[in-house]
């Protein structure tokens, strides 16, 4: 989450403004008061809603329109223009919405509208389930408990978490909480009340270690077990852990949990260097976080150049060249090979100090409860287009689940915070009865210093990048293209671009 937008920008919405000041298709920001409003014209209609995302604070006047929906130009959360309903994570609060009157030419907004007036709730099917189980308290999890109580299912809910902590905005433990600029209040994706008023049984540090599908009931480490009607695995991803000499010193870290971002915090405070071992996504982050805390930071990875397998070659050298400007150390083409006391040894021989060490070596997915469960798994848990596992009532989302991708046309599974989120939303409203297939583009975020990607689509290999704009002048768009046909695109400050080929995509894969 971020601050709230309260300055008053714009013409005074209840005053009035000229019909012709808002042309058809066109969108606008004032205020009522001290909110901040927007504005959209479709013919002869005219909505009035927040201006900001309520994920991050995006500016919808800078985000795509697409019929009665307007999506965020920064994370892509998409929102009902007629209830203000947050459609799609990341978003999960709505939107406020105003009245608007047209009278004698000119335009009006005369008042905030109840949620009341607003709910767009399909009716709930018959066959309802009474008892929905979900294992996991991270994006998937928690986005699959909120659809289900904002559907206004009205059964059991019980969430099990091995971690600690209530689900938290783990984006963010790698970025602004990280370097210092976001305190841990923006962590929690709810308060700890929610769950007690939305009556979510969220049981923290809780594992579970095997399925009874033939009685359907959840097996817990402390002899206990909860039965289930419905059940939906969310068990996301563990990061890889280090296997050389050294690796299970207490000054080497890896991120995953708040619990994990509060240990490299504390060591951060008194340390002055940092050996990030990884080029990946987050270890590059943690590099960038750390330099904002003013230490010095070595990155050791065997890449020939950050996240090129990725994001190609012109951006791995945009990527390399950022951090190198901000001071960061790359070791390339090289690894650790162990750790003595403050010491990297490197496969070269060569030494680096650190006062901690950082992994960032990749994540794998916990498959072991589907595994014993006798799912069906490759390379994580295989699911159909309603995420439903190969258990009867047993479903699968976030990191752990590999779906059919209706755009690429294969099974694929993807380690993004966006979709774990999207595909706990679609496997909530399958547990009751929806039938909806998940058909969302995969996208993901990555920030670095003052520069955000944004990555739409799902490429593993192409054959083609195409590259608009300057990517050193930091605005550009790349094209993943494959036999001539976009798979995935990367933008810098193309938000817009980056939106417009995420609805190409969807149009492509509601024809097929």
């Amino acid at each position: 989450m971020a601050p709230e937008h309260t300055d008053t920008i714009g013409p005074d919405l209840t005053r009035g403004i000229g019909i012709a000041d808002l042309p058809d298709g066109n969108k606008l920001v004032g205020h009522c008061g001290d909110a901040q409003v927007l504005l959209v014209r479709r013919g002869v209609e005219i909505f009035a809603v927040d201006a900001h995302c309520t994920h991050y604070n995006g500016p919808l006047v800078d985000g795509l329109v697409t019929g009665d929906t307007v999506r965020c130009p920064w994370h892509h959360a998409c929102f009902d223009l007629r209830t203000g309903d947050a459609l799609r994570a990341p978003a999960f609060k709505p939107l406020a919405c105003w009245s608007v009157e047209q009278r004698d030419g000119e335009i009006f907004v005369v008042g905030k509208r109840k949620r009341a007036e607003l709910s767009s709730r399909k009716d709930l099917v018959e066959a309802m389930p009474e008892k929905i189980v979900i294992v996991g308290g991270g994006a998937a999890g928690f986005a699959a408990a909120e659809r289900l109580r904002r559907e206004q299912y009205p059964g059991s809910i019980v969430m099990l978490s091995d971690d600690e902590a209530p689900p938290v905005d783990r984006p963010n433990l790698s970025k602004d909480f990280l370097s210092g600029k976001a305190p841990e209040d923006w962590l929690p994706l709810r308060r700890e009340s929610y769950y007690s008023k939305n009556q979510i049984d969220l049981r923290l540090g809780t594992q579970a270690v095997r399925i009874d599908p033939r009685t359907r009931e959840i097996v817990l480490a402390d002899g206990g077990s909860i039965p289930y009607d419905r059940l939906l695995l969310a068990t996301g991803a563990e990061p890889v852990r280090l296997t050389i000499p050294g690796a299970d010193q207490s000054n080497v870290h890896t991120l995953r949990s708040l619990a994990d971002c509060r240990a490299i915090i504390e060591r951060a405070t008194t340390a002055r260097r940092v050996v990030v071992l990884g080029a990946s996504f987050i270890g590059l982050e943690v590099a960038a976080a750390l330099r904002y805390r003013g230490i010095e930071v070595h990155v050791v990875a065997p890449d020939k150049q950050p996240l090129g397998r990725i994001l190609g070659p012109q951006m791995g050298d945009f990527i390399r060249s950022l951090h190198e400007k901000k001071g960061v150390v790359f070791h390339l083409e090289e690894i650790a090979s162990s750790i003595s006391g403050s010491d990297v040894n490197l496969r070269s021989g060569g030494t680096l100090a650190a006062d901690f060490v950082v992994a960032g070596i990749g994540v794998r997915p916990r498959t072991t409860l589907a595994e014993t469960a006798g799912l069906t798994i490759d390379r994580g848990v295989v699911v159909n287009s309603f995420l439903e596992t190969s258990g009867p009532g047993i479903f699968a989302a976030g990191d752990i689940a590999r779906w059919p991708d209706p755009y690429g046309g294969e099974n694929i599974r993807v380690e993004h915070w966006v979709v774990a989120e999207r595909q706990g939303q679609t496997a909530a409203l399958n547990m009751i009865g929806r039938s909806e297939k998940f058909a969302a583009v995969p996208f993901f975020w990555s920030q670095h210093y003052d520069v955000r990607i944004n990555y739409v689509g799902h490429a593993d290999r192409w054959d083609e990048i195409v590259v608009e704009g300057d990517i050193a002048a930091r605005d550009c768009l790349l094209r993943f293209k494959s036999d001539g046909r976009v798979l995935a695109a990367a933008s810098i400050a193309r938000d817009i671009e980056n939106l417009m080929i995420e609805v190409a995509m969807e149009h492509e894969m509601a024809a097929c």
